[in-house]
């Protein structure tokens, strides 16, 4: 016995129907998670992929406890976009790969934004200490390069500036002059921000 069309529709609709059994409904979320996980991962990995780190210095530090020492290494880390912004991370572990890790995570909590010209330079000359540390940075013409050495040169390249002069005038512990320079670029201003916080025009500024 055949069945009529009303039963044979009534069958079709039931099978299109999801099924609403556990199991199925579990799979078919965990599938959704996966794909919002990877694209999550993808641009995660685009954002990261913008930033660049360089370690200037990983030194064996000690520390005296009451057993004796305890020893640990200590890296100083340089994190940049080379879009103008730069942060300078110290992190301390007990092997390298972690230190280095607490660098750039320190780095990156205390990242530095800074103006820049269309020639990739720096607006105006500045001035930065830390400690006995004294670091002074001046804009450079098309063509120059970066004039830096040391941990200086590193702040400057990972900042995005290409073309500027710097000196140091102080220490050379690369901690304290790299600080120094996160402290002059830090300072800089662009003439219509100067400008602005004096409430003057930029016609009065130059005059």
């Amino acid at each position: 016995m055949t069945d009529t069309p009303l039963k044979q529709e009534a069958q079709s609709n039931t099978d299109n129907v999801p099924s609403a059994n556990p199991r199925d409904l579990k799979k078919n979320n965990r599938n959704n998670d996966r794909k919002r996980n990877r694209r999550g991962d993808s641009k995660n990995l685009e954002r990261d992929s913008d930033w660049q780190e360089r370690v200037v210095q990983i030194r064996r530090v000690s520390k005296t406890v009451k057993g004796g020492k305890k020893m640990s290494f200590r890296a100083i880390v340089v994190v940049g976009n080379e879009k103008g912004q730069v942060g300078v991370g110290v992190g301390k572990a007990g092997d390298v790969i972690g230190a280095v890790r607490k660098g750039v995570s320190d780095g990156k909590k205390h990242l530095v934004r800074v103006p820049l010209t269309p020639n990739n330079s720096i607006p105006t000359l500045s001035n930065g200490r830390d400690g006995a540390a004294n670091v002074l940075i001046r804009p450079a013409a098309p063509g120059t390069g970066v004039i830096a050495g040391g941990s200086i040169r590193t702040v400057l390249e990972l900042a995005g500036i290409k073309n500027v002069l710097a000196k140091r005038l102080g220490s050379k512990t690369p901690l304290n002059n790299a600080r120094a320079a996160m402290v002059a670029l830090a300072q800089l201003r662009t003439h219509k921000s100067a400008s602005r916080e004096r409430g003057i025009s930029l016609e009065q500024l130059y005059s």
